[in-house]
C-alpha cells in the first residue's frame, strides 16, 4: 500500500507534526501511568482501524513491559481479568470519547464518574488531552493510508 501523502516531506504536515510532538510532552511528563497511556492509545487506534498507530502502541508498549496476555485483550477489555479498575475507567472514557458521534450524549456521567474515582484532576487532564490527541494521530495516518507493519520501537524519539 502507498500512502496518499508523505507526512515526513510535506512542509505543512511536518510543521504539524512537529507541534503535536511537542504537545504531548504535557501527557508524557503528567502522573498518568504509562501503561494507561499505551492502552488508551491502542484502543483508540483500534477503534479508528489506525493500522500504523495499533503497531507503534503495541510494540512500544511490549517494549516497556507490557504483558502480551493484555496487549491481545485490549480490544475486548470489558470481559478480561487483567485490567485495574482505574485501568478499566481509562478504556471506557477512551471509547466513549473516541466514539462521540456514535452516541448521543458523547461521553456519560458515568463514564467521567468513574474516570474520577481513579485519577486526579492533573490526571484527567493528561487522559483527556491524550484521547484527544491519538484521536487526531489516527485521523492523519487513516486519511492519508499510511502503512504499518515495519515500526521499530522508540523510532520516532
Amino acid at each position: 500500500m502507498e500512502p496518499r501523502l508523505n507526512l515526513f516531506s510535506n512542509t505543512v504536515m511536518t510543521r504539524f507534526v512537529k507541534h503535536l510532538v511537542s504537545a504531548n510532552k504535557a501527557v508524557t511528563e503528567s502522573a498518568l501511568p504509562t501503561a494507561t497511556q499505551e492502552l488508551v492509545k491502542l484502543r483508540a487506534s483500534q477503534i479508528n482501524g489506525c493500522a500504523v498507530c495499533t503497531d507503534m502502541h503495541t510494540k512500544d508498549a511490549a517494549h516497556a513491559g507490557e504483558t502480551q496476555l493484555r496487549l491481545n485483550l485490549v480490544a475486548v477489555w470489558r470481559e478480561a481479568t487483567v485490567f485495574t479498575e482505574a485501568e478499566r475507567a481509562a478504556l471506557e472514557l477512551t471509547e466513549q470519547g473516541t466514539r462521540i458521534a456514535d452516541a448521543a450524549p458523547g461521553v456519560t456521567d458515568d463514564a467521567w464518574a468513574n474516570a474520577a474515582k481513579h485519577y486526579d484532576d492533573e490526571q484527567l487532564a493528561a487522559l483527556v488531552t491524550l484521547i484527544a490527541e491519538i484521536n487526531t494521530w489516527n485521523r492523519l495516518n487513516v486519511i492519508t493510508r499510511q502503512p504499518a507493519g515495519d515500526y521499530q520501537p522508540g523510532q520516532f524519539g
